[in-house]
């Protein structure tokens, strides 16, 4: 018996996305920017994919950048707004960013940029009153992450993003968990910068898209031939963006029925793991991803019990979830989320995620839930 339970890392993708890919690369296999037929009928499949992305946002398509991932996008969007800049200025973050944040913020922070990470609660959640006490003259940007991949806490974002535009400073939200699992709606949340990734909304490998309002401006990252609207230059992969914007489109459709199913699925997972000696929820239980479940290991030690080994035994069983520590040079070190929650290190070796998605049955839930309990006793029994 074969279980997936990882559809935050990635999802498979879906059929649609696969024709039209197949489409793409077999018939309309030219370059957007050529002027003659080969490229024309490339650039409408090209802007086609826009509209569909764009729809799942409510944006116009004009707004849509596409990039190779979700990483990218928010790296355009931290980058794309500091190098406007001659001079270091002051940016916010919370201290429960994705990498694809926190990194170039650090390397901008070593540049001399002043840096400020919100904290957040037990639940993950950063405090409003905390961002509006944090801005500075030379505040340029806040980042704040929309759905926590790890713990899957929802964050105010909608109470962050009207402070920040009060103070009349742009607002990037990572969005990449929450896009086609929550609705979205640009024209009603007061987003400067938006970032989306295909492989999350069963969409191809290697796409993602920033939402840039119209009339901000960002410096792009990459030189060329100033594709997309000069601020991604480069040839764009077509078949990659034709399957995204199918995905997108598909996920929009289908969110109204999705989401109560992926949110019965999790509560269930959560009931069923509730008298598991040794668990732990992560998260704020009631402002949560769908589609998301996370725990840490209360015996965890880094060596016998971590949320590494629980990865290994589960996949063991056929069973594929995922762990928030990381290994380097054959060490654990404790996941830098669950710190800034609170826990302490050892606990932070032991988060696990179980994320659910369009082929999870309740019959999967039921069966993980048994399996990993027996893990669970086995390992704290020796």
């Amino acid at each position: 018996m074969q279980i997936y339970l990882d559809y935050s890392a990635t999802t498979p993708t879906r059929p649609e996305a696969i024709a039209i890919m197949e489409s793409v690369l077999k018939e309309q296999w030219g370059n957007p920017s050529s002027l003659h037929q080969w490229g024309n009928r490339a650039a409408l499949i090209l802007e086609t994919a826009r509209i569909q992305v764009a729809g799942l946002i409510n944006a116009v398509p004009e707004s849509i950048i596409f990039t190779s991932g979700g990483t990218e996008s928010d790296n355009l969007a931290v980058m794309g707004v500091a190098q406007y800049y001659h001079q270091p200025q002051h940016i916010i973050i919370s201290s429960v960013e994705h990498s694809a944040i926190s990194a170039p913020i650090s390397m901008l922070e070593s540049w001399g940029w002043q840096i400020t990470r919100l904290q957040v609660d037990r639940k993950a959640r950063v405090n409003p009153e905390d961002l509006k006490l944090a801005f500075r003259d030379n505040t340029v940007l806040v980042s704040i992450i929309y759905g926590q991949s790890e713990v899957g806490t929802v964050q105010p974002i909608l109470d962050l993003a009207k402070i920040t535009k009060s103070n009349n400073v742009l607002f990037h939200t990572d969005a990449v968990q929450v896009g086609g699992r929550l609705p979205l709606d640009v024209n009603s949340l007061p987003v400067d910068l938006l970032s989306l990734s295909s492989h999350k909304i069963y969409g191809p490998l290697g796409a993602g898209a920033l939402y840039v309002r119209p009339g901000v401006e960002l410096i792009p990252l990459l030189g060329g031939g100033g594709q997309e609207n000069n601020l991604r230059s480069g040839t764009q992969a077509l078949p990659a963006i034709a399957g995204f914007g199918v995905a997108a489109k598909l996920a929009g459709q289908e969110l109204e029925i999705e989401r109560p199913r992926l949110i019965q699925l999790r509560d269930r997972l959560f009931s069923k793991l509730a008298d598991i000696p040794g668990l732990i929820p992560t998260g704020d239980m009631v402002e949560r991803l769908p589609h998301h479940v996370s725990f840490c290991i209360e015996y965890a030690d880094g060596e016998k019990i971590s949320g590494k080994t629980l990865v290994r035994q589960l996949n063991l069983a056929g069973i594929g979830i995922s762990a928030g520590a990381a290994c380097n040079s054959g060490k654990l070190t404790p996941s830098p989320v669950l710190v800034a929650m609170g826990y302490g290190e050892r606990l932070a070796l032991g988060g696990i995620r179980l994320t659910i998605g369009k082929e999870t049955t309740v019959a999967d839930i039921d069966w993980t839930a048994a399996v990993l309990q027996q893990i669970l006793h086995r390992l704290l029994r020796y």
